[in-house]
């Protein structure tokens, strides 16, 4: 068969990524700390941007346009092209129709960033704009404890309580809060986050999370099977082995002089401070994104963060100043590429805060029982449902919530610890979140009677009483993913204990 070579025309829809559009998509996911560089960069290479402090005293103030404001958007800055593109089905970035072209300058005054609604109402979102910073360190120990919970197996409720407490640890590993106080500000059972600690002391490194030395030493041990009666003694008696009392160790310990060296000399080989190995040169600070405020009528205000806000803008009296002069054709094309990349960039990251706190007044209205009862009322929740509501696209607010954080009455949360599945109820009634339904099994277990164990069609029958549909076969995934042994087991455990 020949081969030749032909032209056809054909008629088809594609959506064009268009650089604007690419840095749009960028500044959405981006986290504080990478937006902040970002900013950085864009500063140093655009003569026409400036920081608003940069300025003569008064930049930041919308009274002096003349010398300091945000160019008008037009078609010329690609502005128009892109908002085309941002309302291409699967890719809507943006919300379409958002923002003010007023040429308010971002980071000037303007409306307070704040939505307030009562219980379930949601209210009106805000216009101002978030930057903040977040310090990491790749080898710091509450990085290290992160990433091993992570992996843990626990529920996201119960990963909540882990992550509060992982927060609370310090750089020499040692817990620096109570049980109790963790476990009423996120209204969770003292038993619950008792047994969330045992699993993070598991953690590496070994002792880490202890609450005193003796517990830390003892941890150490067990994980060593040398913590027997003789070295508890020893370890509840430290003050004596500072005063090297010898004789008075010999006895409460009720061993003789050789085991006590032997015991001594393993005392030596433990770590009083499981956290030292690890870098310390940058501590962990993650600045959140949004607050959450509880108002004393009942209702939640959620605002943005503005405190580290980079108040970028365009130097418009500097842009006409150059463009009066006598330029080449290169020189007139790169002010032109710098006053467009320059409107662009205001315009995008005005719109990308509206955009974060657009979700997370979502995300807060949906888990308000959250908020006003503890981890057990969590609600299922996916990006769908957020989306729907919001009428934006599921990848707008998975971009959002990557790396984002909220600061709440009940400790700070990365926004995707609020999704989770969901349960159908008995009677067609709201559907239960599926972490809710795991820390009420673990409740369940963790208060039952050791000679009347239950079993799981037990705890089906017991959850079916509370409006929750659930099969048998779900009750032991999630007590296996909680690492609860089944009733035979937990039975034979009690029996021998």
């Amino acid at each position: 068969m020949a081969m030749k070579h032909s032209l056809d025309m054909r008629q088809g829809q594609s959506l064009v990524m268009t650089p604007q559009l690419q840095q749009a998509i960028k500044l959405l996911q981006l986290s504080n700390q990478e937006l902040s560089e970002f900013v950085e960069a864009e500063l140093e290479r655009n003569p026409l941007l400036q920081k608003a402090e940069d300025s003569d005293g008064s930049g930041a103030e919308a009274s002096e346009p003349e010398r300091r404001e945000e160019m008008s958007l037009d078609d010329s800055s690609g502005m128009g092209e892109a908002r085309d593109q941002l309302d291409a089905p699967g890719e809507d970035v943006f919300e379409p129709g958002t923002g003010s072209d007023n040429g308010m300058p971002v980071g000037a005054s303007g409306p307070s960033a704040k939505a307030d609604w009562s219980g379930i109402g949601a209210g009106p979102a805000s216009d101002d704009y978030d930057v903040t910073a977040n310090a990491t360190s790749n080898i710091s120990l509450n990085k290290h404890l992160h990433d091993q919970l992570q992996i843990a197996g626990l529920s996201v409720a119960d990963n909540l309580i882990g992550a509060r407490l992982i927060d609370e640890t310090d750089e020499s590993g040692y817990l620096r809060t109570t049980i109790e106080d963790v476990a009423r500000e996120l209204g969770a059972d003292e038993a619950n986050v008792e047994a969330v600690l045992q699993v993070c002391q598991g953690f590496e490194p070994t002792g880490v999370m202890a609450r005193s030395i003796p517990e830390c030493l003892a941890l150490q041990l067990k994980e060593r099977g040398r913590y027997d009666p003789a070295m508890e003694a020893m370890i509840g008696n430290l003050a004596l082995v500072a005063k090297h009392d010898m004789k008075a160790l010999s006895e409460l310990c009720g061993v003789d002089k050789e085991d006590l060296t032997e015991m001594l000399a393993e005392l030596r080989q433990l770590s009083p401070k499981p956290g030292a190995g690890f870098s310390t040169d940058t501590t962990i600070a993650v600045a959140p994104d949004v607050y959450v405020r509880e108002l004393p009528n009942g209702m939640f205000a959620v605002e943005l963060n503005s405190d580290t806000l980079p108040r970028v803008l365009m130097d418009k009296a500097y842009y006409a100043e150059v463009t009066a002069l006598p330029m080449r054709d290169k020189e007139k094309e790169f002010i032109s590429e710098c006053a467009a990349s320059a409107s662009w960039l205001i315009k995008s990251l005005d719109q990308r805060a509206r955009t974060i706190l657009k979700v997370a007044s979502e995300i807060v209205r949906q888990q308000d029982a959250f908020f006003a009862h503890g981890v057990a009322h969590l609600r299922p929740l996916n990006l769908k449902q957020v989306a729907d509501a919001i009428e934006m696209h599921e990848s707008t607010v998975s971009r959002v919530t990557t790396n984002k954080y909220m600061s709440t009455p009940r400790g700070l949360f990365e926004l995707k610890y609020f999704f989770s599945a969901s349960i159908p109820a008995t009677g067609g009634g709201e559907a239960h979140s599926a972490e809710a339904v795991r820390y009420r099994i673990k409740q369940l277990i963790d208060k039952e009677d050791p000679d009347e164990v239950f079993s799981d069609d037990q705890i089906v029958e017991i959850l079916t009483g509370y409006g929750i549909e659930i099969a048998r076969r779900t009750v032991a995934k999630y007590r296996e993913s909680l690492n609860i042994p089944s009733s035979v087991q937990r039975r034979r455990i009690n029996r021998a204990s």
